[in-house]
């Protein structure tokens, strides 16, 4: 799972920064422009909203990435506790909100119920595509019962590809998701993980699930298809 915080007190951003990182891959942004930019990547599974940030508030972020149809779960922080400001966020696009101060274990519970009500969040943190499993929380791959040793970048791979099953990704956003923005390799990265994560899967014949979709990114399918 991959979060986005976008908060411009420093101390608040870090003390839920470091909350959540031992669950999740996490990035931060201060203000509203950048958080605006990352969130548009549409490669997060939550994003944790402040209203009262610079340059574009939470309200204004909010709405564009609605009006993009990008509908990544959303929980607004708010220091405003009025029942309009509540109204106001939920009917523009927010899923959740939470007032400030708050208790990082109610933030914790909130994000995990955001993530079960959007899908993101398997039932006891198993993913599971065919006869793949994904536990979650252990990091541990089996396919057709049995286990097998991923490397990191790998098990994310797979990850991201299973959440986004019949979705077209492309080598950007895998690239943005997998490696981060502040990655020092380069995109062709993804290539290279791609090709080892089929080579593994082909002892399974699982290999071909993984579409090549040319010039724009892949695919991983839930049909068969002899035509990859």
């Amino acid at each position: 799972m991959k979060l986005l915080i976008i908060e411009d007190d420093e101390l608040i951003l870090q003390s839920i920064k470091n909350s959540l990182e031992s669950n999740y891959q996490v990035d931060a942004s201060y203000n509203g422009e950048e958080g605006l930019y990352m969130a548009r990547q549409n490669i997060y599974d939550a994003i944790i909203l402040d209203i009262m940030i610079p340059l574009l508030d939470g309200y204004e972020v909010l709405k564009i990435l609605r009006k993009e149809n990008i509908d990544t779960p959303v929980l607004v922080l708010t220091a405003k506790d009025s029942l309009e400001d509540k109204i106001k966020g939920l009917k523009i696009g927010a899923d959740d909100y939470i007032v400030k101060p708050f208790h990082i274990q109610e933030l914790k519970a909130r994000i995990e119920a955001l993530l079960r009500r959007s899908g993101s969040m398997a039932a006891e943190n198993i993913l599971k595509y065919k006869e793949i499993e994904l536990n979650i929380k252990n990091r541990e791959l089996s396919i057709k019962g049995e286990k097998i040793n991923l490397q990191v970048k790998l098990f994310d791979l797979l990850e991201y590809l299973i959440n986004n099953k019949e979705t077209i990704l492309t080598k950007e956003q895998i690239f943005d998701r997998v490696w981060g923005f502040e990655s020092d390799t380069t995109i062709n990265i993804v290539e290279v993980y791609m090709h080892k994560l089929r080579k593994i899967l082909s002892n399974y014949n699982y290999d071909k699930c993984i579409k090549t979709i040319r010039g724009i990114g892949y695919m991983l399918k839930t049909y068969e298809d002899e035509n990859v």
